[in-house]
């Protein structure tokens, strides 16, 4: 479980880090380390005897003495001499003494100074006096059980063993309850635990109580963590539980008593914030590597990042042309053809399981090659207390990113820190020995490109490149591949992206191994070769949506402009100005203030139509009649009922002559406006109509006989009584009544909503169904485009909006309501939605919340009509009203 990201941390003289991997760390007693007992050049030093699972350490509180590691697995005896034994060095002053004689053991820190352990060599013996005598014989007894478990041949087996310690020392403890923040706080569970930070497992006890989160290591080390108070939300915590069972419950307790707890996002959201430029694209991939379970306290789960940037040899970077750039729709491991080849050739020659490629492009090894100048303890524990060699080490972008191309085994991405402003990584600050190369150069600091003129310059270029169009046009290629629909199986096999098994989610059902030898082997594979994140999505990623003139910040300090046309300031068009005013309404949308209102039917109204210069509102009821309402005399100019059934909606053809109404009596009903009287009638359906739409001459007709209809329309001539000629040109089919449709901008595609909840998007050009999803549970009350047309929205009977991309037919959003929203105008970011209370909402949809509230109608708002400039809103409702609305700023 996962609450946040923990960046690597100074490291005292003494950290687990001096562990072996998968050690664990039992208890600390302060002691005497003395060297030539009874000698004359005999010398005692004061310090701390750390009892580990597979070793012993001693660390000296002078810190120019080295910290002196011995392995259990070394050691020939461990021993507390008795009374009786005159000869041993033990029985003169030597109460609670231990004697350890070892092979081999490790000096570390010697002076202080982070370099390789030195490795003492051949027999020699250790005494330890312990300053608490009475301790000495449960200390001893517990260097036994571990070096009995250390001598065992199999790796599984002192697994086996330790965990067995391990597990009884947590039972025979509990979490200290004064150690609470408050004396106030209520308890609600307590539960065994590990707090993991990269390389490190700390085991212990954690705590929930009405407050706070609390983790009490069972050594002591580094202390009480205090967690999610009030001032200290959820910060850095990564916790590994030994049951399914108690992580459900604490996490239960956490979303559920902890008042501002962090609210979950789904990456279908943070999706849309992305192409919508809510969200840079440095921001989306550290969102979708969390979501992916990608964490910085766990190096084989470390966050990836791709590389961006193949021009590491010009003096100057050029961000707009496409060959500075990497391809994004391969993997790294597929750029280079030659070597592609070479991998297909193996892979097909390869007997079940296959896979191209025989390493990752993420684990410990390669975070710690980018890393090792900022965290060389980290590398010194993952490579048994050595550096790689100086030919190897992270020495040259250049050299790097050649190897990766070129490389038989290389194949590695970025991370996170390439993109940051925190440039230490690429600079060896702490004058670390890291070796000397071949030509006999040493390691020092890392070899920039020649357009970089220094380590920050790097990377704030390397963000602008991020942040390029070239980029927000092409990383959604690179997403599939590592977080979605080309990440496996046979879509992963054509984009030449597989992987060995073992480094894929459900590779390996560990569960399922019996034999503890086998499993840690599985174990420690995974761990040395890295993860694939976990799958996000199933089906190819949308692109994003590139905005003319649009800036995206991220929340660090620096921002990167994005522009996708080179408009100047004093070229701007008309349609930039439009544009600009309505983007200015959508901004102060909740400050609509009530005009007008009048109540003009006898029952619920259904649609309504403005002519162009806004004087005539014409509406719809179910008590079947269509009215024209004068703005200006605001009275009533025509009551027309073309049958006795509920008309159910409305619209002006261009010119304003004609009026056509749709009924439940299966009729479209034509009504001329300059002589008051039905001008045709089209007998289209075999159900009631329930909704109407026009473009170019064509009548788009949605019916509860589970069709929508596409109709060609010749307009007749009133005078002549010339009628209209209709011609069907499509017929959409349907499963069940169709109760909504629209049309995109561009009068392309068509989205239908049924009764049963369903949102189809069709392409009209061709009237075949582009994607069907249920979306809803229950009737669709409306549906619409987004102003760009790359989004779909709808409401429902279920209280939900739902957000579809319409190029991949993704479900990207998902927002509820306290009650069903009837009807909707949006601009794509924000929601004018009209409740079936009468309230009008405004909605964040992006952050999933209602933003304003205006009183309006005393029954449901079932129809709503807004100008063209966004500046004037009519709706009616239930309670037979029309209310006019201004925008008011």
């Amino acid at each position: 479980m996962v609450f946040s990201n923990k960046k690597f941390l100074f490291i005292c003289r003494f950290s687990l880090l001096l562990l072996n991997l998968e050690e664990y760390y039992f208890e600390q007693h302060t002691a005497n380390h003395i060297i030539n007992k009874g000698c004359r050049d005999e010398r005692k030093f004061r310090g701390s005897l750390k009892i580990c699972s597979k070793s012993i350490i001693f660390e000296p509180d002078d810190n120019i003495q080295p910290i002196i590691k011995i392995p259990l697995r070394d050691c020939i005896s461990i021993k507390a001499p008795e009374d009786n034994e005159a000869n041993n060095p033990f029985t003169r002053d030597t109460s609670g003494g231990i004697s350890v004689l070892c092979n081999q053991v490790f000096l570390i820190k010697e002076r202080n100074i982070t370099a390789p352990y030195k490795t003492v060599r051949g027999r020699t013996e250790h005494l330890f006096q312990l300053d608490v005598a009475g301790k000495l014989g449960d200390v001893v007894q517990t260097l036994h059980q571990l070096y009995r478990a250390s001598c065992l041949d199999k790796m599984g087996d002192q697994a086996a063993m330790i965990t067995a310690i391990l597990q009884s020392r947590l039972a025979r403890t509990s979490f200290d309850k004064n150690r609470f923040q408050s004396i106030s706080e209520t308890l609600h569970m307590e539960c065994k635990a590990e707090m993991v930070t990269p390389l490190v497992t700390n085991p212990g006890h954690v705590c929930v109580t009405d407050a706070n989160l609390y983790f009490q290591p069972l050594n002591g080390y580094p202390g009480l963590e205090v967690f999610c108070t009030e001032n200290d939300l959820c910060s850095d915590i990564y916790l590994k539980f030994y049951n399914c069972q108690d992580r459900d419950e604490l996490y239960f307790l956490i979303a559920t008593y902890i008042e501002n707890h962090v609210t979950e996002h789904t990456a279908e959201s943070y999706m849309l914030q992305w192409q919508r430029g809510h969200l840079s694209n440095y921001q989306y991939l550290l969102h979708l590597n969390n979501l992916a379970d990608r964490s910085c306290n766990d190096l084989s789960q470390y966050p990836v990042f791709p590389w961006i940037i193949a021009d590491y040899s010009s003096s100057v970077l050029d961000l707009t042309k496409p060959e500075t750039f990497r391809d994004l729709s391969k993997p790294i491991g597929a750029l280079n053809k030659e070597r592609l080849d070479r991998l297909l050739t193996r892979y097909q020659e390869m007997p079940e399981p296959k896979f191209m490629y025989g390493s990752h492009y993420s684990s410990p090894g390669y975070v710690l090659f980018y890393l090792v100048r900022v965290a060389p303890e980290y590398m010194l524990c993952l490579q048994n207390g050595k550096f790689d060699h100086a030919d190897r080490m992270f020495n040259s972008l250049a050299e790097t990113w050649k190897n990766c191309l070129d490389g038989a085994t290389d194949f590695k991405e970025l991370i996170p820190e390439f993109y940051e402003n925190d440039s230490s990584f690429l600079v060896n600050s702490l004058k670390l020995d890291l070796g000397k190369r071949q030509g006999g150069k040493m390691v020092e600091d890392v070899e920039l490109p020649p357009w970089a003129s220094g380590p920050d310059d790097f990377l704030q270029k390397s963000q602008e490149a991020l942040e390029s169009q070239y980029v927000s046009e092409h990383l959604h290629e690179w997403i599939d591949i590592i977080f979605g629909y080309k990440q496996k199986g046979s879509e992963a096999v054509a984009a030449h992206n597989v992987f060995h098994p073992l480094t894929y989610e459900g590779g390996v059902d560990l569960n399922s191994i019996m034999d503890p030898n086998e499993k840690v082997a599985l174990l420690t594979q995974i761990l040395e070769f890295g993860q694939t994140p976990k799958q996000l999505f199933t089906i190819p990623h949308p692109r994003r949506i590139i905005p003319k003139l649009k800036s995206l910040s991220r929340t660090s300090s620096h921002s990167v402009s994005i522009t996708e046309s080179p408009v100047s300031p004093n070229e701007e068009s008309f349609e930039d100005l439009t544009e600009e005013s309505i983007t200015l309404a959508w901004n102060n949308i909740a400050k609509l203030k009530l005009d007008e209102q009048y109540k003009i039917h006898k029952e619920a109204i259904t649609g309504i139509a403005v002519t162009c210069n806004g004087s005539s509102v014409f509406t719809t009821s179910q008590d079947s009649t269509l009215k024209m309402f004068s703005k200006e005399s605001k009275s009533i100019q025509r009551s027309v009922s073309f049958s006795n059934m509920a008309l159910s909606s409305c619209l002006i053809l261009p010119g304003d002559t004609t009026v056509i109404s749709s009924s439940w009596d299966n009729h479209i009903y034509f009504y001329s406006v300059a002589f008051g009287r039905r001008q045709d009638i089209l007998m289209g359906h075999d159900d009631a109509v329930s909704k109407i739409c026009w473009c170019d001459g064509r009548l788009y007709s949605a019916s509860w006989d589970s069709t929508v209809k596409v109709w060609h329309c010749d307009p007749g001539e009133t005078l002549s009584n010339k009628k209209h000629h209709f011609e069907l040109l499509a017929e959409l089919e349907h499963d069940v009544s169709v109760n909504t449709i629209n049309l995109n901008a561009a009068n392309t595609v068509l989205a239908s909503g049924t009764k049963e909840g369903t949102i189809s998007v069709w392409d009209v050009t061709t009237a075949t169904v582009l994607h069907q999803l249920p979306c809803h549970s229950g009737t669709v009350f409306d549906a619409a485009f987004s102003p760009d047309s790359r989004h779909l929205l709808s409401t429902g009977e279920d209280c939900c909006f739902k957000v579809i991309d319409v190029q991949t037919g993704m479900l990207i959003s998902s927002v509820t309501a306290d009650e069903p929203q009837r009807c909707f105008r949006w601009d794509g970011n924000t929601i004018l939605s009209g409740s079936q209370t009468g309230d009008l909402l405004i909605w964040d949809l992006l952050g999933g919340k209602v933003i304003g509230r205006i009183k309006g109608h005393t029954g449901a708002v079932t129809s709503m009509w807004m100008n063209e400039q966004c500046t004037s809103v009519i709706t009616g409702g239930e309670d037979k009203q029309i209310v006019f609305w201004k925008l008011q700023y």
